[in-house]
Formats: structure tokens, sequence, C-alpha cells
């Protein structure tokens, strides 16, 4: 059996376009046909300026909104990633194996420092090495999957690289994944700005339809949204992104297909109106299911306890084979004590 792994940074609130790109597939396809493993990775929400409190109040939301999308525990293991050290233990390892070159390449990187470097300031050291991390949060559980958007395949590529090159240095020690994509809404864009991603990260926005949203507000958002010159409805990413945009998420939601759907309506009022109705039909379930799980905050704290155990027995023999094959000595065994002295 296959197995996978996926990881949800707690920086800001879940979005439909995390549902519709990611969490669905998770829980509708993931973790039933492979050794399924998700992650809140909490570590990477301090490569930024950040509110502990506020870190922790997302990642326990974060949680929550998974399980109450379809992760069932019973099929697949939810952890936080602070919770299991192994992480933490590889990525050094990793930072060994890198190189500065490789860090400062990184796409996200460079858009991120520079914007800084625009206003006269400097990003953290964290948000140089976090594709290291991010790799080692992959390597430490053998994954051969790594669903992921777009805008992730570099760093997918980045792990691929390191497996490859600590197994020729110091032996076969890791799993080299692969990045996998969904075929439909992998990128749902912002309802204003069709052009960038909706992105959790922004603290509010019109654009923005958060999984929590109530459905007037919902409506409220789609109904607003961008959409392109001309009244004809078609399906056109580059020339039209703004009704490609609310066709996609249509389609996502109704198990249609864009290009058929552009050819239903008429008007664009038609084509938001139905969207929006979709898209409050599709987050109902889980916005019901995530007051059920709020009512029970034990059930969830049980289920990140028993994920980590599992993902720490998983990790722990792999980090520990990359600790002996890289070089370092192993931890002196406590001396057993005579029980019958």
């Amino acid at each position: 059996m296959k197995r996978v792994f996926s990881g949800v940074k707690p920086t800001g609130h879940l979005t439909l376009g995390n549902y519709l790109g990611a969490m669905r597939q998770w829980a509708e396809v993931d973790q039933h046909r492979a050794d399924a493993l998700f992650c809140v990775v909490d570590l990477h929400a301090l490569t930024v300026d950040h509110d502990p409190s506020r870190v922790r109040r997302l990642s326990r939301q974060t949680a929550t909104l998974l399980l109450a999308a379809g992760l069932d525990p019973a099929l697949c293991t939810l952890f936080v990633q602070s919770h299991v050290d192994e992480h933490a233990r590889l990525s050094y390892l990793l930072e060994c194996v890198a190189t500065d070159g490789e860090m400062r390449r990184m796409i996200q990187y460079k858009e991120k420092a520079g914007r800084e470097r625009e206003r006269g300031g400097s990003v953290r050291l964290s948000l140089l090495t976090y594709p290291v991390l991010m790799a080692a949060d992959i390597l430490a559980y053998a994954a051969d999957e790594v669903p992921v958007g777009d805008d992730q395949a570099q760093h997918v590529q980045l792990t691929r690289d390191l497996a490859l090159r600590f197994n020729q240095r110091y032996g076969q020690t890791f799993v080299v994944p692969r990045a996998t994509h969904p075929a439909v809404a992998a990128r749902v864009m912002n309802l204003q700005e069709p052009a960038s991603k909706m992105g959790k990260s922004e603290d509010s926005g019109p654009g923005i339809v958060y999984l929590l949203d109530e459905p007037d507000v919902v409506r409220k958002k789609v109904m607003r949204a961008v959409t392109d010159s001309g009244r004809e409805v078609v399906y056109d990413r580059a020339g039209r992104p703004g009704v490609a945009n609310l066709l996609e998420i249509l389609a996502a939601c109704t198990g249609g297909n864009p290009e058929s759907l552009s050819a239903v309506y008429r008007s664009y009022g038609a084509l938001k109106k139905d969207t929006a109705d979709a898209v409050v039909e599709v987050l109902k379930p889980l916005q019901g299911r995530h007051k059920e799980l709020c009512a029970d905050p034990a059930y969830v704290e049980g289920v990140l306890r028993e994920g980590a155990e599992k993902a720490r027995a998983m990790a722990r023999p792999v980090v520990d084979s990359a600790y002996r094959a890289i070089g370092l000595l192993p931890p002196v065994a406590e001396p057993v004590l005579n029980a019958a002295r």
C-alpha cells in the first residue's frame, strides 16, 4: 500500500480553496487508497511574525476542520507536527545536505524576501530553510506520494533531490517521493483577484470564502465576484479568468466540467447564483460536523494524541537510520540493573 503525506500550515482560516483543492481529495480518495498521514505543520507557521496564541488556536481549528471534512482516524493518521520530534531531528540532517543556492532559488522565498526588502526589512532565517523542514516532514515517513498544488511542486522536487543526494552519499535511507496533483480545482482563485490564489493567510477579504463563513456571507462574496468584459459566459482561463474561476468552482462543487457548464449559462448573474448555492451546499455538512466536534474537544485531543503516537512510531526508525548513516554516534544505553541484587 502506498504511503501518502500531506500537511496544512495554520497561518490562517482554511478556505474553499483548501477544501476543493486538497481536503476533499484527502477525505474521499487518499485515506481510502493509501496509508495516509495528514499533519498540521505548526512549526512552519513560525517562519513569519505571529501571535503565539493565534497559532495554537488555528492549529486546533485546522485539525478540527480536517476531521469535519471527513478524515477518519480509523483510516488515516492525523497529528500536529510539533508533537513529533523526528521532524526537527531530521530537518537539521537535511540542512547538512542541502545548499545555500538551492534554498535561495525557492520561488516563495525569493518573492517574500523581495517584498520585505522593498519595505526595508528582512525575513527570518527559518523562511529560507523551511523547505528543508518540509522535506523532513515527507521523508521521515517514507512517503511515496505528496498531493500538492502547483505552487508547492518545487518543494517536492527539492525533497526528491535531497533524498537522492543523501542516499548516494550515505547509503540507501529514504524513499524518493513524487508529487501528485488533483485534476479539478487544484487552484481556486481569489474572487476579487482571479489572477491570485485564494490564500488562507489573508486575515479578511471579500474574495476569500472561508470554510466557516455563514451561508449569507458566502452568497454575498460569490455574487460580488469579479467577472470579465463582455457578456458571454465562456471558459477561458487566460482571457476571462474571473468567469473561468466561477466555472471551475461550480464544476468542483457539482462534479461537472467547466467547459460544459459554460454552455449552460447566458448571464453572469445566473452563473454566480448557482455557484453560490453550490458552495453553500458543499460547506453545509462540513460546518455541521465542525460544530459537533467543537462541542467535544476531548475527542479532538484524543485523535491528535493517538495520531502523534502512530506518527512517531513510523518516523523514529527512519530518522534513527539517517542518524547512523550520516555518521552520528548512537546514544549510550542505560545499564540494566541486576534484579537479583
